[in-house]
């Protein structure tokens, strides 16, 4: 009996007793209330694993210096006020500002920047759309690119085309031109590279008009508007469009869009199309590759026109991928892109996306998410490198945020994907990371027991682990916080502020001279 009571006080003990808990506070409620809010955590080993102190940082000088380097760095730049021969918009898809600072931790800490973060303007875009508070990849494409804001789930049409509508769309005073076609019409070349499939969102706003962004192929068309709609599908618009069918450079996935299935196992067109043969004999120096290896091999002086389609469908995640898949990463096709485009004496407009970001956001996978985003950064820190800021205009942004949260008071130095300090009222720690809705919920909440599981023995270190997620829905939501915006080059200065995110492609404009706006050479 005796053992028993014994074993029992200590099963309470354990189960009161939480990691960490505030001292009793022992003021008036308010001011207890505000203690919480800043809880005043335990101190750690200095030296410990858990705590790191940069050389410097404990003094005065250390930030001073910082501070005043900056404010020198500031006064000794001066606008550049040079034509921009060449702009390359770069898109972090689901890039928001809580994926950025977290992930500076995969470069060593937390004082880290990423290469774009060192560009000397920055600026904030509203993401919104026209029907929707938070927004998608297809209706804010629109506005980056074409300059218009339109209807959530529709590419390159204004806010009269609903989304899914077969008929409004064919009126083509509803289509809006982006300014890739700005480009050309000047004379310049322009191309798209891309992680995800080429006829994506976020890419097709270069050169669709659509009502739907599923409508890829011809049979997802045919599925919602039935067969003779009229409709020319996103894949269809990139072969055979006015703007897809000029652009010299096109590097990414989905292949599967481009080909009937009755040609091959793995196309999903259903009009006997193969559009990638079409592409490779309508001239003998039109170049098609599937691997890094011919990639690497295409000889630019040589080629008309280069498409390159590296998987069937999206590019594989980086950490997923295999000496075997033979997938060249966002730098090496952005070196690729960048060394073609660079032939024409005009100039160019090329559009690059890093939409792997966003897809592990959407299914709580924060350490593939956070690991696409470093690799988005290379391919910036290689485009800075092969081009000069004196002509070439780099903007750097995002379509839109997601409900990923970078929270908990953790030491210096610890694990970004580990868990926090403290414990939560029921015991049981809580991570650094985590997301306001997703998939991952029902593997961080017993429903039997109706308490959150410990999420230590959920995250168990994987590529793939989920983060926790407080609503159980099939897809973690974007977020509709602004999204940051980094410039560098001819008229960079003009994207500081706070604007539209449909303001983009007018600034891009003015510093090339293109399109029919307002621009620096009128």
């Amino acid at each position: 009996m005796f053992r028993l009571l014994n074993a029992l006080l200590i099963a309470i003990v354990l189960v009161a007793l939480p990691a960490w808990s505030a001292p009793e506070c022992g003021r008036t409620p308010e001011e207890c209330k505000e203690r919480r809010m800043h809880p005043d955590m335990p101190e750690p080993e200095l030296h410990g694993k858990a705590f790191r102190v940069i050389d410097g940082e404990e003094t005065n000088s250390y930030w001073r210096q910082q501070g005043v380097e900056f404010v020198q760095q500031k006064l000794a730049s001066e606008p550049n006020k040079r034509q921009a021969k060449n702009v390359i918009l770069f898109l972090g898809d689901g890039m928001g500002v809580t994926t950025t600072s977290a992930a500076r931790n995969l470069l060593g800490g937390e004082e880290k920047s990423l290469s774009f973060e060192n560009f000397p303007y920055t600026g904030l875009s509203k993401t919104y759309s026209v029907d929707k508070i938070v927004p998608d990849s297809a209706c804010t494409a629109t506005a980056y690119l074409c300059g218009v804001k339109g209807q959530e789930g529709t590419i390159g049409v204004n806010g009269q085309v609903p989304r899914t509508d077969c008929k409004v769309m064919l009126d083509e005073s509803t289509h809006v031109d982006s300014i890739a076609k700005w480009a050309m019409e000047a004379g310049k070349w322009a191309g798209l590279v891309t992680t995800t499939r080429v006829t994506h969102a976020s890419p097709s706003g270069v050169y669709a008009h659509i009502a739907e962004r599923d409508w890829e192929n011809d049979a997802e068309v045919s599925s919602d508007c039935g067969a003779g709609s009229g409709i020319d599908d996103i894949a269809y618009q990139l072969a055979r469009g006015e703007v897809g069918s000029k652009l010299k450079v096109i590097l990414g996935g989905g292949r599967k869009n481009f080909v009937d299935s009755s040609l091959e196992s793995w196309g999903k067109r259903t009009d006997g199309l193969n559009l990638i043969d079409e592409f490779k004999s309508a001239s003998e120096k039109n170049v098609y590759v599937t691997t890094a290896e011919e990639l690497a091999a295409v000889d630019v002086t040589k080629t008309d026109r280069l498409l390159g389609l590296f998987n069937d469908d999206h590019l594989q995640y980086l950490m997923e991928t295999t000496v075997e898949s033979s997938q060249p990463t966002l730098e090496q096709m952005t070196r690729k892109a960048i060394e073609y485009m660079s032939q024409n004496e005009q100039g160019y407009f090329l559009f690059i996306e890093g939409g792997r970001i966003d897809q592990a956001h959407h299914i709580n996978q924060a350490r593939m998410a956070l690991n696409e985003t470093i690799e988005f950064s290379k391919a910036i820190a290689a485009a800075q490198e092969l081009t000069s800021e004196d002509d070439t205009l780099l903007v750097v942004t995002a379509d839109h945020s997601h409900v990923f949260t970078y929270a908990g008071y953790s030491y210096r130095g610890a694990d970004v994907f580990g868990k926090t300090p403290a414990n939560g009222h029921d015991g049981k720690p809580y991570m650094v990371l985590s997301y306001a809705n997703g998939p991952s919920y029902e593997n961080f909440y017993d429903a039997e027991t109706k308490e959150r599981k410990d999420p230590t023995t959920v995250v168990k270190g994987a590529h793939d682990d989920e983060f926790p997620s407080g609503v159980p829905i099939d897809m973690d939501s974007h977020g509709g916080d602004d999204v940051p915006v980094y410039a560098l080059g001819p008229w960079a200065h003009l994207f500081t502020g706070v604007y539209e995110q449909s303001t983009i492609p007018h600034l891009m404009a003015y510093a090339s001279c293109v399109g029919e706006g307002h621009t620096m050479c009128k």
